[in-house]
């Protein structure tokens, strides 16, 4: 899942740089080990927590959290495998726990260390494939991107499908995720198949499909998608109900309409998982267990607007999220795709290139 560069946290609690958090482990390592032990070094995706949330783990366990963020798995994949570690938590998609666990990157998860694991809905581990039993994570928010369509320009009774990017009436108004996986996979439900389909026949129709889309949309954009619809540049956006909603006042949220597609759409489960090298595993076990309590879980999702998947956090929280879990029934979490990752890249170049 992308998310909007927006920084949430004050300059003084987080490293914000590669440089930054260098700075920090140069620091951490000239320490004495009782002051090392207190330091948390996470790795997270941009705006994707309540800065309060931090700071009220900082204070209930008297401890430092060192908070660094990325905007896509591949740069947060690309900096591990250069060497840009020193942290202990990470939040990577699904496909990525794959692809990080094969890569001897992951520590197995003690779940005696995470009891609040228990708080997880079953109904939700039961569909998760790409670490099964979770061996190496913890689920932490699940979700899709969906469509917003700004009411006011476009009149009810459209419907709440992906042929709303093949509309004529909508011409040079709407645009899409820069995003292979995301783009092809709404083709790919579109047309029936599934998100992590290796037929290279379907992945032909997708591309099809996505062409025709392409000649509607202004461009592929997953950075300003949000600023853009809430400037009323654009009508009809893929996207991110959190990106969507947060960059909008009360009263032109009243003229929005969010929907996850009938046909479903490919959805994302970020989860946290220890990395191999960590140096403080015991305090990131803490981190994890401390997420799930269900007043923390409440707060995080509230913050997102997005359903929580921590059973108990359900009847404690107060914001009504954009789309619930029901409305992701026909979705599917995005897998690691192995080699065939090969032949969604060249279609996606085709696309993008006008092939």
């Amino acid at each position: 899942m992308k998310k909007l560069s927006l920084l949430l946290f004050s300059a003084a609690a987080l490293c914000l740089s590669a440089q930054g958090c260098s700075d920090s482990k140069k620091e951490e390592q000239a320490q004495p080990k009782k002051a090392q032990e207190q330091k948390l070094f996470i790795y997270n995706w941009t705006y994707y927590i309540p800065d309060q949330v931090v700071k009220n783990f900082e204070k209930a366990y008297n401890v430092k959290v060192v908070y660094d963020m990325y905007a896509s798995n591949e740069e947060m994949f690309t900096k591990l495998k250069a060497g840009g570690s020193g942290y202990d938590l990470v939040f990577p998609s699904g496909d990525y726990v794959s692809i990080m666990a094969k890569e001897n990157m992951l520590e197995p998860i003690d779940k005696s260390k995470v009891p609040n694991f228990a708080n997880i809905d079953p109904a939700i581990l039961s569909k998760i494939h790409f670490d099964e039993g979770n061996k190496y994570s913890v689920p932490y928010m699940m979700g899709a991107a969906g469509v917003a369509v700004n009411t006011k320009q476009v009149p009810a009774g459209f419907d709440k499908s992906w042929s709303l990017f093949n509309r004529e009436d909508l011409k040079g108004r709407m645009t899409m995720l820069d995003d292979m996986r995301e783009v092809l996979g709404a083709a790919l439900k579109s047309l029936g198949y599934s998100v992590n389909t290796k037929n290279i026949e379907e992945l032909k129709k997708a591309k099809e499909l996505v062409k025709q889309w392409k000649e509607k949309i202004v461009k592929f954009d997953a950075e300003s998608f949000a600023k853009g619809f809430a400037s009323g540049e654009f009508w009809v956006v893929q996207g991110y109900a959190e990106n969507v909603f947060l960059e909008l006042d009360e009263e032109a949220k009243k003229n929005v309409a969010f929907f996850i597609p009938k046909e479903g759409s490919a959805m994302y489960m970020d989860s946290m998982v220890l990395l191999k090298n960590a140096k403080n595993k015991e305090l990131a076990y803490t981190f994890m267990n401390y997420i799930h309590k269900p007043e923390v879980y409440a707060q995080i999702a509230d913050f997102l607007m997005l359903p929580s998947i921590n059973i108990p956090a359900r009847a404690v929280r107060t914001v009504k999220p954009n789309y619930e879990i029901a409305d992701l029934e026909r979705s599917e979490f995005k897998e690691d795709l192995g080699d065939t990752l090969k032949n969604y890249n060249q279609i996606w170049q085709e696309i993008i290139v006008g092939e």
